[in-house]
């Protein structure tokens, strides 16, 4: 088999195609042929060191693939070989074959392509547990999603329109028209206006009811202040320690001094009415009954034209290190794939 590798700390470049022999199914197993492999900032994060959770490097990441059953292990059915598939992989998606517990390989409903497939399960998953899992977003609720024209970005805006919340995003000005056409009601443009100001401007100074924040350090401190009472700030990342192509300790540190550790305490917090709300997708593969469920809810809204995954580019193995500058140079608008 094909995979992508990170062969060391450092740049795009570091990513690097190496053969390896196919992986066999064990018990309660399948082994995917893969279409399609999902690219998250994770991904991106773990080549620059900055992702503890990795693997140690060299290593193969990736959380998501679609392609198609061809070989099981013992105590699965052999109905499933030829199956067309979505699965979550827990690293090792960067290849063309991976072998995954028969419980995360899901059926991909009718009409939906590989490319597609996998620009689902992360995104859709993490803007689920963000949206219903834990913040408990209703009807008429105000919701800010930064990184808008992302992948769990726009996951977070279908599910919005699906809960009947009023949205706010920040998205570069190039990418309003289409977050626009996605249901975004407020598109901000981050990049020369305050959206702190502009969102207290848009909801008359109320504030909004769930932030949804994958940036962290000073832009916690932000949410904080625009949340009304009872809002919830739900941090899932922390993209500002990646601001350039390779880690910088000036910027881990400046990063790290900025994050309103004294605002978030039970005290503080208790004396606001606000809460803070963590979410790390990859820290829940000992859930796999509340996964497997919300993906089912995911998968019958995308029968019902609700869930519309987007995806912005494909690029082969090979590019793998292009795909990667692409997400941190903030030129998607979606989800990124990568093709054997």
């Amino acid at each position: 088999m094909r995979q992508v590798w990170i062969t060391k700390i450092g740049p795009p470049e570091t990513l690097a195609v190496r053969e390896a022999p196919d992986p066999s199914p064990g018990p309660k197993e399948v082994r995917i042929r893969v279409e399609a492999s999902g690219i998250n900032f994770a991904d991106v994060m773990a080549r620059q060191g900055l992702y503890p959770d990795a693997p140690k490097i060299p290593c193969v990441v990736g959380y998501e693939v679609a392609g198609t059953i061809d070989a099981v292990g013992s105590g699965v059915t052999g109905s499933r070989v030829g199956e067309a598939v979505l699965a979550l992989t827990r690293f090792g998606g960067y290849s063309d074959t991976v072998v995954v517990p028969e419980a995360l390989a899901v059926a991909r409903p009718p009409g939906l392509a590989a490319q597609a497939a996998a620009a689902i399960p992360v995104n859709y998953l993490t803007a689920y547990q963000m949206l219903f899992g834990m913040a408990g977003i209703k009807r008429g609720d105000r919701i800010l999603i930064h990184q808008a024209a992302g992948g769990v970005g726009l996951a977070a805006i279908d599910l919005c329109r699906i809960a009947g919340a009023e949205t706010y995003g920040t998205a570069s000005a190039s990418k309003h028209e289409f977050v626009r056409s996605r249901g975004l009601d407020h598109p901000i443009d981050y990049q020369i206006k305050n959206y702190e100001t502009e969102v207290r401007g848009l909801t008359g100074g109320r504030g909004v009811h769930v932030i949804l924040d994958p940036i962290g350090g000073n832009s916690w401190t932000k949410g904080l202040r625009l949340l009304a009472p009872t809002g919830r700030l739900v941090c899932f990342g922390l993209s500002a320690l990646s601001a350039g192509r390779e880690r910088s300790i000036l910027t881990t540190l400046r990063t790290l001094a900025t994050i309103p550790w004294l605002q978030v305490n039970p005290l503080s917090l208790m004396s606001t009415n606000k809460g803070v709300l963590g979410v790390n997708l990859g820290h829940m593969w000992d859930q796999l009954e509340m996964l497997a469920g919300w993906l089912d809810q995911i998968l019958t809204w995308y029968g019902e034209g609700k869930v519309r995954p987007h995806v912005d580019r494909a690029f082969s193995f090979a590019d793998a290190p292009a795909a990667h500058a692409y997400i941190q140079d903030r030129k998607n608008v979606g989800k990124v794939v990568l093709v054997p």
